[in-house]
């Protein structure tokens, strides 16, 4: 089974996550979606939402996990058996910083990193902007999945 995981705060998810995912469907059997715990950082969500958001807007997909974890990502990937990261492109700065943690966790393990492009219409949006169009009070409602909700 090619098992991939799909890091990230998802602070909130975003159109552009949900992008990345949907379009690795088609390369691996399973998905883990692994929201990693940083005692250190502020969030605007909870855990419980963060991870509540992404399991209702893949309801319906089977080859989707979610999961949360703290640590190292590759062991995180070791622990539940999985050969793959997965990460998401927007432009060149997420090359170069994406670029240094691949050949690091690949020096540390044997676990790949699989990059794709975030599609155009998407590659704008992060998770930052949609946190600051919200305390913003705008309407942040074509940047996420509709699962996400204040």
């Amino acid at each position: 089974m090619k098992r991939a995981v799909f890091p990230g705060s998802f602070d909130p998810i975003t159109l552009g996550h949900y992008d990345i995912i949907e379009r690795g469907l088609g390369l691996f059997d399973e998905i883990i979606i692994a929201i990693g715990v940083n005692a250190d950082k502020k969030y605007m969500f909870s855990l419980e939402q963060r991870k509540e958001f992404i399991e209702k807007a893949f309801i319906n997909q089977p080859k989707i996990k979610v999961m949360t974890y703290s640590g190292l990502t590759i062991d995180f990937c070791k622990e539940n058996d999985a050969s793959f990261i997965l990460r998401g492109l927007r432009n060149p700065g997420d090359f170069e910083f994406e670029k240094a943690i691949a050949h690091t966790n690949r020096k540390l393990s044997e676990i790949e990193t699989v990059f794709l492009l975030t599609s155009s219409g998407k590659s704008y949006i992060s998770s930052s902007i949609v946190r600051d169009v919200i305390r913003n009070n705008g309407d942040f409602t074509s940047l996420v999945p509709d699962t996400v909700k204040l």
